[in-house]
C-alpha cells in the first residue's frame, strides 16, 4: 500500500478545497454589504415606472431589468474571468428561457395596452429596453457591480426554472446599490493634507563653506514663503 506523508495529505486537502470552491474575485479587503429588501417592482429608483401595470407585469419588468444587468455584466466584467459573468449569463438564457420569454411577452402586451396602437406600443417597448440597459452602465463602481452580478448569476444557475423572477425581486436593490462606488470598507478613508515645504536660508551669511551657521540664521529648515511655489 502506498503511503502518503503529512505534506502530501495537506496538498491533497488544499487541492480538494480549491476545486470545490467556486472561483471569484475579491477586489477589497471588505466589500460593502449591499443587500436590501425584496421589492414589488413599483418602487422609485429601481427601474422605469409602469403606470397601471399589474403585479405580473411588474414582475416581468423586474425580470427584464435583471436580465439586462447580467447582460451588461457579461460585457463589462470580462476583465476578471474568474467572475464567470459571461458563462453565467449564457447559462441563464438557456436554463430560464421560458420565464424570460414569458416576461417579454407580458411587457409587450403592457405597452400595447397603454399605447395608442400596436406600433406605438412597440416603440415604447424598444425605448424601455434601451433605457433599461443604459441604466446599468457604470465605470466608477465597476468592481462592486461586477462582484454583485457575478453572485446573482451564480445563484440564478442553482434556482429552479420559474424562479428567476424571485431572484430578481429579492436582489434588485442590491444591483442598484452596486452602481454606487463604495470602495474599501475595512479601513476608513485617510485624508491627504498638503504640508508647506521647508528649506534652509540661502543667504551667504548663513553658510560657512558647506556648513549652515545656526548661530546667525537659526534653525536651518524653518518655513519660508517661497518654498511653497
Amino acid at each position: 500500500m502506498q503511503k502518503v506523508g503529512f505534506a502530501g495529505a495537506v496538498t491533497v486537502l488544499v487541492a480538494g478545497i480549491l476545486m470545490a470552491a467556486p472561483a471569484s474575485a475579491q477586489f477589497f479587503m471588505k466589500s460593502k454589504d449591499l443587500r436590501g429588501e425584496r421589492i414589488r417592482g413599483d418602487e422609485t429608483g429601481i427601474g422605469q415606472m409602469l403606470p397601471g401595470a399589474t403585479p405580473d407585469e411588474l414582475r416581468a419588468a423586474v425580470v427584464w431589468n435583471m436580465r439586462a444587468a447580467l447582460n451588461v455584466a457579461a460585457l463589462q466584467c470580462q476583465f476578471e474571468p474568474s467572475l464567470l459573468t459571461v458563462q453565467n449569463y449564457n447559462a441563464i438564457l438557456s436554463d430560464h428561457k421560458q420565464e424570460l420569454a414569458q416576461s417579454y411577452t407580458a411587457l409587450t402586451k403592457y405597452f400595447e395596452r397603454v399605447a395608442k396602437n400596436k406600433k406605438a406600443g412597440q416603440t415604447a417597448l424598444d425605448q424601455f429596453g434601451t433605457r433599461t440597459y443604459s441604466g446599468f452602465a457604470t465605470v466608477a463602481a465597476q468592481y462592486g457591480f461586477c462582484t454583485t452580478t457575478s453572485s446573482i448569476g451564480r445563484e440564478a444557475l442553482y434556482t429552479a426554472r420559474g424562479g428567476f423572477g424571485d431572484v430578481a425581486l429579492s436582489r434588485m436593490r442590491e444591483v442598484r446599490s452596486s452602481l454606487i462606488p463604495w470602495g474599501e470598507q475595512q479601513f476608513p478613508r485617510m485624508e491627504v493634507y498638503l504640508t508647506p515645504a521647508f528649506l534652509p536660508r540661502f543667504d551667504k551669511a548663513c553658510w560657512k563653506k558647506d556648513e549652515f551657521v545656526v548661530k546667525k540664521c537659526g534653525v536651518p529648515f524653518g518655513q519660508v514663503a517661497y518654498a511653497a511655489r
